[in-house]
Protein backbone atom coordinates (compact mmCIF):
# COMPACT_ATOMS: atom_id res chain seq x y z
CA UNK A 1 0.00 0.00 0.00
CA UNK A 2 1.47 3.36 -0.91
CA UNK A 3 2.21 6.22 1.79
CA UNK A 4 -0.47 8.58 -0.59
CA UNK A 5 -3.39 5.82 -0.18
CA UNK A 6 -2.68 5.24 3.54
CA UNK A 7 -2.96 9.02 3.82
CA UNK A 8 -5.72 9.55 2.17
CA UNK A 9 -7.61 6.86 3.96
CA UNK A 10 -6.56 8.27 7.70
CA UNK A 11 -7.70 12.10 5.77
CA UNK A 12 -10.85 10.32 5.01
CA UNK A 13 -11.43 8.74 8.37
CA UNK A 14 -10.35 11.77 10.18
CA UNK A 15 -12.94 14.13 7.96
CA UNK A 16 -15.78 11.67 8.89
CA UNK A 17 -14.79 11.81 12.69
CA UNK A 18 -14.68 15.66 12.46
CA UNK A 19 -18.25 15.33 10.72
CA UNK A 20 -19.45 13.03 13.20
CA UNK A 21 -18.52 15.39 16.03
CA UNK A 22 -20.10 18.58 13.98
CA UNK A 23 -22.87 16.69 13.64
CA UNK A 24 -23.47 15.73 17.39
CA UNK A 25 -21.65 18.54 19.44
CA UNK A 26 -23.58 18.01 22.71
CA UNK A 27 -23.60 14.16 22.43
CA UNK A 28 -19.44 14.48 22.44
CA UNK A 29 -19.23 17.08 24.99
CA UNK A 30 -21.47 14.56 27.12
CA UNK A 31 -18.96 11.84 26.29
CA UNK A 32 -16.25 14.55 27.43
CA UNK A 33 -17.16 14.89 30.44
CA UNK A 34 -18.57 11.56 31.78
CA UNK A 35 -14.47 10.36 30.15
CA UNK A 36 -12.78 12.73 32.52
CA UNK A 37 -14.60 11.83 35.66
CA UNK A 38 -13.88 8.20 34.61
CA UNK A 39 -10.24 9.07 34.32
CA UNK A 40 -10.39 11.12 37.46
CA UNK A 41 -11.11 8.00 39.61
CA UNK A 42 -9.58 5.68 38.10
CA UNK A 43 -5.98 7.77 38.71
CA UNK A 44 -7.60 8.01 42.44
CA UNK A 45 -7.93 4.66 42.53
CA UNK A 46 -4.57 3.87 41.15
CA UNK A 47 -3.02 5.94 44.14
CA UNK A 48 -5.09 3.75 46.26
CA UNK A 49 -4.15 0.64 45.28
CA UNK A 50 -7.66 -0.29 44.58
CA UNK A 51 -6.90 -2.05 41.19
CA UNK A 52 -10.92 -3.59 41.54
CA UNK A 53 -12.13 -0.28 41.23
CA UNK A 54 -9.05 0.39 38.29
CA UNK A 55 -11.03 -2.65 36.69
CA UNK A 56 -14.55 -1.05 36.67
CA UNK A 57 -13.32 2.24 35.48
CA UNK A 58 -11.40 0.57 32.37
CA UNK A 59 -14.43 -1.39 32.05
CA UNK A 60 -16.64 1.88 31.57
CA UNK A 61 -13.76 3.17 29.50
CA UNK A 62 -14.62 0.66 26.73
CA UNK A 63 -18.00 0.53 27.10
CA UNK A 64 -17.71 3.87 26.48
CA UNK A 65 -16.91 3.31 22.92
CA UNK A 66 -19.28 0.80 22.21
CA UNK A 67 -21.95 3.17 20.63
CA UNK A 68 -19.01 4.44 18.02
CA UNK A 69 -17.87 1.20 17.50
CA UNK A 70 -21.48 -0.22 16.21
CA UNK A 71 -22.00 2.88 14.02
CA UNK A 72 -18.44 2.30 12.54
CA UNK A 73 -18.86 -1.16 12.18
CA UNK A 74 -22.33 -1.91 11.03
CA UNK A 75 -23.43 1.01 9.28
CA UNK A 76 -26.07 1.99 12.09
CA UNK A 77 -26.99 5.48 13.26
CA UNK A 78 -27.21 5.59 16.85
CA UNK A 79 -29.53 8.73 17.41
CA UNK A 80 -28.15 11.54 19.98
CA UNK A 81 -30.89 10.70 22.45
CA UNK A 82 -30.38 7.48 22.78
CA UNK A 83 -26.31 7.27 22.81
CA UNK A 84 -26.56 10.19 25.53
CA UNK A 85 -28.59 7.58 27.75
CA UNK A 86 -26.42 4.93 26.89
CA UNK A 87 -23.43 7.25 28.20
CA UNK A 88 -25.34 8.10 31.60
CA UNK A 89 -26.89 4.77 31.69
CA UNK A 90 -23.03 3.40 32.02
CA UNK A 91 -21.52 6.14 34.41
CA UNK A 92 -24.36 5.70 36.74
CA UNK A 93 -24.31 1.80 36.70
CA UNK A 94 -20.43 1.94 37.02
CA UNK A 95 -18.78 4.86 38.55
CA UNK A 96 -21.74 6.24 40.55
CA UNK A 97 -23.43 2.71 41.63
CA UNK A 98 -19.98 0.43 41.89
CA UNK A 99 -17.27 2.87 42.89
CA UNK A 100 -19.55 5.53 44.78
CA UNK A 101 -22.24 3.27 46.05
CA UNK A 102 -25.15 4.69 45.14
CA UNK A 103 -26.78 1.31 44.95
CA UNK A 104 -26.52 1.46 48.62
CA UNK A 105 -26.92 4.90 49.45
CA UNK A 106 -29.45 5.91 46.99
CA UNK A 107 -32.71 4.51 47.47
CA UNK A 108 -34.47 2.55 44.33
CA UNK A 109 -31.22 3.44 42.42
CA UNK A 110 -30.98 -0.29 41.06
CA UNK A 111 -34.37 0.04 40.33
CA UNK A 112 -34.07 2.76 37.91
CA UNK A 113 -31.15 1.43 36.11
CA UNK A 114 -32.91 -1.28 35.55
CA UNK A 115 -36.13 0.16 34.40
CA UNK A 116 -34.20 2.08 31.72
CA UNK A 117 -31.94 -1.21 30.84
CA UNK A 118 -35.50 -2.70 30.04
CA UNK A 119 -36.77 0.32 27.71
CA UNK A 120 -32.84 0.58 25.95
CA UNK A 121 -33.18 -3.04 25.62
CA UNK A 122 -36.85 -3.08 24.17
CA UNK A 123 -35.61 -0.48 21.71
CA UNK A 124 -32.62 -2.24 20.22
CA UNK A 125 -34.42 -5.19 19.90
CA UNK A 126 -36.65 -3.47 17.96
CA UNK A 127 -34.71 -1.37 15.82
CA UNK A 128 -32.72 -4.67 14.76
CA UNK A 129 -36.23 -6.62 13.76
CA UNK A 130 -37.18 -3.25 12.63
CA UNK A 131 -33.99 -2.95 10.34
CA UNK A 132 -34.55 -7.01 8.56
CA UNK A 133 -38.31 -5.93 8.63
CA UNK A 134 -38.15 -3.26 6.03
CA UNK A 135 -34.74 -5.00 4.54
CA UNK A 136 -35.58 -5.84 0.88
CA UNK A 137 -32.91 -9.04 0.85
CA UNK A 138 -35.02 -10.37 3.83
CA UNK A 139 -38.14 -12.48 2.73
CA UNK A 140 -40.00 -11.82 5.83
CA UNK A 141 -42.55 -9.34 6.98
CA UNK A 142 -43.60 -9.17 10.57
CA UNK A 143 -47.26 -7.49 11.75
CA UNK A 144 -46.63 -4.56 14.25
CA UNK A 145 -48.00 -6.55 16.72
CA UNK A 146 -45.05 -9.32 16.61
CA UNK A 147 -42.43 -6.93 16.12
CA UNK A 148 -43.21 -5.44 19.53
CA UNK A 149 -43.66 -8.96 21.19
CA UNK A 150 -40.34 -9.82 19.84
CA UNK A 151 -38.44 -6.60 20.98
CA UNK A 152 -40.32 -7.19 24.66
CA UNK A 153 -38.82 -11.16 24.77
CA UNK A 154 -35.81 -9.37 23.29
CA UNK A 155 -35.50 -6.74 26.33
CA UNK A 156 -36.47 -9.89 28.93
CA UNK A 157 -34.09 -12.25 27.65
CA UNK A 158 -31.22 -9.46 28.42
CA UNK A 159 -32.63 -8.93 31.72
CA UNK A 160 -33.01 -12.18 32.97
CA UNK A 161 -29.18 -13.26 31.83
CA UNK A 162 -28.11 -10.06 33.38
CA UNK A 163 -29.66 -12.11 36.85
CA UNK A 164 -28.02 -14.98 35.43
CA UNK A 165 -24.64 -13.24 35.75
CA UNK A 166 -25.29 -11.80 39.01
CA UNK A 167 -26.02 -15.16 40.54
CA UNK A 168 -23.32 -16.64 39.15
CA UNK A 169 -21.28 -13.90 40.64
CA UNK A 170 -22.48 -14.50 44.61
CA UNK A 171 -22.30 -17.95 43.62
CA UNK A 172 -18.71 -18.13 42.68
CA UNK A 173 -17.04 -15.00 43.43
CA UNK A 174 -18.89 -14.59 47.00
CA UNK A 175 -20.20 -11.21 45.86
CA UNK A 176 -23.23 -9.53 46.77
CA UNK A 177 -24.87 -8.41 43.13
CA UNK A 178 -27.80 -9.69 43.69
CA UNK A 179 -28.65 -7.38 46.78
CA UNK A 180 -30.23 -8.77 49.87
CA UNK A 181 -33.53 -7.33 51.63
CA UNK A 182 -34.33 -7.59 55.12
CA UNK A 183 -37.84 -8.80 55.74
CA UNK A 184 -40.12 -9.85 58.95
CA UNK A 185 -41.94 -12.88 57.86
CA UNK A 186 -41.00 -16.05 56.04
CA UNK A 187 -42.60 -18.99 54.51
CA UNK A 188 -41.18 -21.68 54.11
CA UNK A 189 -41.86 -25.81 53.59
CA UNK A 190 -38.25 -26.83 55.12
CA UNK A 191 -39.76 -26.19 58.22
CA UNK A 192 -42.58 -28.85 58.14
CA UNK A 193 -41.83 -31.45 60.67
CA UNK A 194 -43.70 -33.87 58.53
CA UNK A 195 -42.38 -33.69 55.48
CA UNK A 196 -45.27 -33.53 53.37
CA UNK A 197 -44.64 -30.45 51.56
CA UNK A 198 -46.73 -27.81 53.24
CA UNK A 199 -45.60 -23.90 53.37
CA UNK A 200 -44.56 -23.41 57.53
CA UNK A 201 -45.44 -19.25 58.18
CA UNK A 202 -43.17 -17.83 60.40
CA UNK A 203 -44.32 -14.08 61.32
CA UNK A 204 -42.69 -11.25 63.37
CA UNK A 205 -39.06 -12.06 63.20
CA UNK A 206 -37.18 -9.26 64.45
CA UNK A 207 -33.68 -10.79 64.65
CA UNK A 208 -31.38 -13.33 63.64
CA UNK A 209 -28.68 -14.99 64.89
CA UNK A 210 -25.50 -16.26 63.70
CA UNK A 211 -23.12 -18.64 65.79
CA UNK A 212 -24.97 -17.61 68.82
CA UNK A 213 -24.16 -13.48 68.08
CA UNK A 214 -26.99 -11.39 67.59
CA UNK A 215 -27.51 -9.40 64.03
CA UNK A 216 -29.30 -6.60 65.22
CA UNK A 217 -30.67 -6.38 61.54
CA UNK A 218 -34.38 -5.99 62.65
CA UNK A 219 -35.29 -9.43 60.60
CA UNK A 220 -34.74 -12.01 58.18
CA UNK A 221 -32.25 -11.88 55.27
CA UNK A 222 -33.85 -12.95 52.21
CA UNK A 223 -30.69 -13.85 50.32
CA UNK A 224 -31.01 -11.61 46.96
CA UNK A 225 -34.52 -13.06 45.53
CA UNK A 226 -36.70 -10.29 46.23
CA UNK A 227 -33.81 -8.15 44.76
CA UNK A 228 -33.78 -10.57 41.94
CA UNK A 229 -37.82 -10.50 41.19
CA UNK A 230 -38.23 -6.92 41.25
CA UNK A 231 -35.09 -5.93 38.83
CA UNK A 232 -36.98 -8.51 36.46
CA UNK A 233 -40.43 -6.83 37.17
CA UNK A 234 -39.22 -2.93 36.15
CA UNK A 235 -37.47 -4.53 33.34
CA UNK A 236 -40.80 -5.78 31.96
CA UNK A 237 -42.09 -2.07 32.71
CA UNK A 238 -39.50 -0.78 30.96
CA UNK A 239 -39.93 -2.88 28.17
CA UNK A 240 -43.91 -2.45 27.79
CA UNK A 241 -43.33 0.91 28.35
CA UNK A 242 -41.30 1.03 25.08
CA UNK A 243 -43.36 -1.01 23.35
CA UNK A 244 -46.74 0.72 23.45
CA UNK A 245 -44.98 3.89 22.09
CA UNK A 246 -43.06 1.43 19.14
CA UNK A 247 -46.35 -0.08 18.48
CA UNK A 248 -48.22 3.23 17.35
CA UNK A 249 -45.06 3.94 15.37
CA UNK A 250 -44.97 1.08 13.57
CA UNK A 251 -49.05 1.82 12.54
CA UNK A 252 -48.54 4.82 11.85
CA UNK A 253 -45.06 4.34 10.23
CA UNK A 254 -42.35 6.64 11.69
CA UNK A 255 -45.20 9.23 12.53
CA UNK A 256 -43.69 8.71 16.11
CA UNK A 257 -41.33 11.20 17.61
CA UNK A 258 -40.54 9.86 20.70
CA UNK A 259 -39.25 5.98 19.08
CA UNK A 260 -37.35 8.12 16.00
CA UNK A 261 -35.59 9.68 18.50
CA UNK A 262 -34.23 6.54 20.50
CA UNK A 263 -33.95 3.74 17.45
CA UNK A 264 -31.44 3.24 15.39
CA UNK A 265 -31.40 3.07 11.67
CA UNK A 266 -28.82 2.12 9.35
CA UNK A 267 -27.07 4.91 7.49
CA UNK A 268 -29.28 3.95 3.89
CA UNK A 269 -32.31 4.64 5.42
CA UNK A 270 -30.93 7.86 7.10
CA UNK A 271 -29.44 9.03 3.94
CA UNK A 272 -33.20 8.13 2.16
CA UNK A 273 -35.05 10.12 4.61
CA UNK A 274 -33.36 13.02 4.63
CA UNK A 275 -33.38 12.80 0.60
CA UNK A 276 -37.01 12.29 1.01
CA UNK A 277 -37.16 15.16 3.37
CA UNK A 278 -35.05 17.90 0.94
CA UNK A 279 -36.97 16.48 -2.05
CA UNK A 280 -40.55 18.10 -0.12
CA UNK A 281 -38.54 21.32 0.81
CA UNK A 282 -37.46 21.82 -2.97
CA UNK A 283 -41.20 21.14 -4.17
CA UNK A 284 -42.53 23.58 -1.10
CA UNK A 285 -40.45 26.38 -2.61
CA UNK A 286 -41.24 25.73 -5.95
Amino acid sequence: MSKNTSTKRKTKHFDKFKNQIEKNKFTFVIYLILRFFVIASMVSAVIRGDWESVYVCVLSLVLFMLPAFVEKNFGIDIPSLTEIIILLFIFSAEILGELQCYYIKVPYWDTMLHTINGFLCAAIGFSLIDILNRNEKVKFTLSPLFLVTVSFCFSMTVGVLWEFFEFSCDMFLKTDMQKDTIINSISSVVLDPTNSNKAVVVDEIDDIIINGDSIGLGGYIDIGIIDTMKDLFVNMIGAIVFNIFGFFYLKSRGKGKIVKLLVPIPVENENKDKNKKNSLEEKNYE
